[in-house]
């Protein structure tokens, strides 16, 4: 077929493309062109869907029979390379990998954008240093129709291999901006939006709370929590509620009950008690 006509075959783990791949999954972090690692047809193909620019494609030897199904989907500027299935190992992040990766160009944002939308709700992670729960952060950003996501310091890289995989294609869509803290926090109060950090045991009931308007929630450390400083700077905590002795969420979980309660407030806002007007009821 004239589409195989385009796989390049190396077999050199010194080629300058197979070592640029394997960098880019050690460091995780984007190349100097802005390039990230990806890798599994599954994430190619959601790249695919969400429009990134490609800039090389990379095969295993023994995965040519997926490359018929991809190879129409990548532009004619494309360079496409096929491995013997011992170099793809090497270069890849995962144990038992599905024989095909990519370097791919993610869009850049800034501040601005996550601001764009009225009243938007903002997700900021402020330590979190696990991939599988920055990585559903990410997912659940997105599919609760979060405007985007602040990282600071101190927060695996969302480029991570392992973040990319656990967010399912949503940090291709959803706009990621690296932030300073507390710094950012005190421009976005001067914006007149709300910090509202989230707890395992402290603040206000995430159903009671008002998540509506312009709001930034904050994720910290798994272990660790939020560091002091940016705790001085928020307007209030939410806590999930849960059954006694039953260890604390993880910070993935506790986000995606966060954002899904702003997203349920923001289709019908909630109208919350009046505590006088209830306390002055019952005393009549």
């Amino acid at each position: 077929m004239a589409e195989y006509d385009r796989l390049r075959r190396v077999s050199s783990r010194q080629n300058s493309l197979v070592k640029e791949l394997r960098r880019a999954f050690h460091d995780g972090e984007p190349a100097a062109d802005g390039s990230i690692a990806i890798e599994s047809v599954r994430t190619i193909e959601e790249a695919i869907r969400s429009g990134l620019r490609f800039r090389d494609v990379f095969f295993a030897e023994s995965a040519q029979p997926r490359a018929g199904r991809l190879l129409p989907q990548f532009s004619a500027n494309v360079e496409i390379l096929l491995l013997p299935d011992d170099v793809f190992q090497s270069v890849v992040a995962t144990d038992t990998p599905q024989g095909v990766a990519a370097l791919v160009r993610l869009k850049v944002h800034k501040l601005d954008d996550l601001l764009a939308a009225p009243e938007p709700l903002i997700v900021a992670a402020a330590g979190v240093q696990d991939p599988g729960n920055l990585g559903t952060i990410i997912r659940s950003a997105e599919a609760f129709g979060a405007a985007g996501l602040l990282v600071g310091a101190g927060t695996v890289s969302p480029y991570n291999p392992k973040v990319v995989r656990a967010s399912a294609g949503s940090l291709f869509r959803l706009p990621v901006v690296g932030a300073e803290f507390p710094a950012v926090l005190a421009a976005l109060r001067d914006r007149g939006l709300k910090l509202l950090a989230t707890s395992s045991h402290k603040g206000m009931a995430v159903d009671e709370a008002d998540l509506t308007g312009g709001v930034v929630v904050l994720i910290g450390n798994e272990g660790a929590g939020l560091p002091k400083e940016i705790m001085r700077q928020v307007d209030g905590q939410v806590s999930i509620p849960h059954a006694p002795g039953v260890e604390s969420l993880n910070a993935g979980m506790a986000a995606s009950i966060v954002l899904y309660e702003a997203s349920r407030q923001r289709r019908a806002p909630v109208h919350h008690r009046d505590t006088e007007a209830t306390e002055k009821h019952r005393d009549e």
